[in-house]
């Protein structure tokens, strides 16, 4: 397989090389999946710590992503993989096909153990090794995307916007999928006029459309007024369940065409990666709470965030409709700084490490930059944050001062070789243990 990027996408702002799969560049410190893990298991350790001194209510999730498992007593006795699909799929089918904007005589639906393994296992099915994909967003598709194309051995060209899609399309004979992301990982979000006219060349080359909708299903018609998922004439698509409105489990909810839907599901269940039907009841429950207008509130709690935050640090924050973001080069920056460095001594990836790792330990804050193995990202995300976290914590204020803070702290070790490394990683013993 070979993936084309554009130019824009291929390094970052300090000229490194992007690396494969992951639209930044991996350094000294981060240098796989592995080392992902590694660091997973060290915040871990910052949350037991502070758990076992003050409990719980000291850990604040500001993640923007809701992974609990919503169950109520009465659905104790059906969290059971036999009993739970019997009594409930027929509701699950029900809700799934409302929230995706489905039609039950055309459209089925699927339950992922995570949005990825959606996004894979659809691709899987429609791509044949050799085949081309097209990926098309606002400004580049998530790793998810990347991998399972490479999975499928196809050959992947990227895109960013309507233009450069166009393009990629006249340039190749043999595109089989088109892979659309509604909401980037950027959190910018493709027009409805650009998706129709993705659709529709898409389908005229007699190319099927995957949508990796895992934010977008539920941000693009609660904020920008979008048509949902399966409203867009795509093939087929899927969402995570563990963000902007549901309330997890963490699961992938996917729908489509039926025909091609139980095409996926065959080749689901062959790779396991099907959800277990035991926790269809939470699932249930999940999509029965939703409202378009909790979505609206988790912004509007964000902008209070992003206001304060932009008093403390300026233009480095970087805001688009739903969203803020300190981009990775920009901690880097900062950190630089305030240490009175003028060579990057890390990458920005491994310096939004550090500071998701500082605030981590410093203040309870749990942020995204630990949700995604590998991250999809070298930003810290602001985003989608539940006004009753805020107020626990103490408000925006607060929370942009634990920010300011945390790039000092980052500042005073990252240059120090030996520090920064156990501040990811933990003492050298403890990471050569795990």
């Amino acid at each position: 397989m070979s993936q084309a990027k554009s130019p824009a996408m291929s390094q970052d702002r300090f000229g490194n090389p992007h690396a494969d799969g992951v639209p930044y560049a991996r350094g000294e410190f981060i240098t796989s999946s592995q080392d992902d893990h590694a660091k997973l298991r060290q915040a871990w350790g910052f949350i037991e710590g502070r758990a076992a001194e003050s409990g719980l209510e000291v850990v604040y999730n500001f993640s923007g992503l809701d992974r609990s498992m919503p169950v109520e007593e009465e659905d104790f006795a059906l969290l059971d993989d036999e009993l739970a699909p019997a009594m409930l799929v027929e509701r699950l089918n029900e809700l799934a096909l409302e929230h995706l904007g489905g039609d039950a005589e055309r459209h089925g639906i699927m339950l992922f153990n995570r949005q990825t393994a959606a996004v894979l296992a659809g691709t899987l099915t429609i791509v044949k090794p050799g085949e081309t994909i097209v990926g098309v967003s606002a400004t580049g598709s998530h790793p998810c995307v990347v991998r399972a194309a490479k999975r499928a051995g196809a050959n992947f060209v990227d895109t960013a916007g309507l233009a450069q899609f166009e393009a990629a399309m006249a340039a190749h004979d043999n595109v089989s999928q088109v892979s659309m992301t509604r909401l980037a990982v950027s959190y910018e979000i493709l027009g409805v006029k650009d998706m129709d006219r993705i659709v529709r060349l898409a389908h005229d080359r007699g190319a099927k459309v995957l949508v990796d909708d895992a934010g977008g299903a539920r941000v693009g018609p609660a904020i920008f007024d979008q048509p949902k998922l399966l409203e867009l004439g795509v093939d087929i698509g899927s969402t995570g369940l563990d963000k902007y409105g549901t309330i997890g489990p963490r699961l992938g909810l996917l729908g489509g065409e039926k025909k091609l839907v139980e095409e996926v599901r065959a080749l689901a269940f062959e790779l396991g990666s099907e959800a277990r039907p035991m926790l269809f009841p939470a699932v249930v429950r999940s999509l029965e709470q939703y409202r378009p207008e909790r979505v609206r509130e988790l912004v509007a709690t964000t902008k209070e965030v992003i206001a304060a935050l932009k008093q403390r640090l300026g233009n480095r924050v970087s805001e688009t409709p739903v969203i803020a973001r300190l981009d990775g080069e920009d901690v880097l920056e900062m950190a630089m700084e305030r240490a009175g460095l003028t060579e990057a001594p890390v990458m920005p990836i491994e310096a939004s490490a550090g500071l998701a790792m500082v605030l981590l330990r410093d203040h309870g804050v749990l942020t995204v930059h630990f949700a995604g193995l590998p991250p999809g990202t070298s930003s810290m995300l602001i985003k989608f944050i539940p006004p009753e976290t805020l107020a626990r914590f103490g408000g925006a204020e607060r929370f942009a001062e634990a920010v300011d803070r945390s790039i000092d702290r980052l500042a005073e070790v990252i240059a120090d070789r030996a520090a920064f490394r156990e501040l990811l990683f933990g003492p050298a013993q403890k990471a050569d243990a795990a």
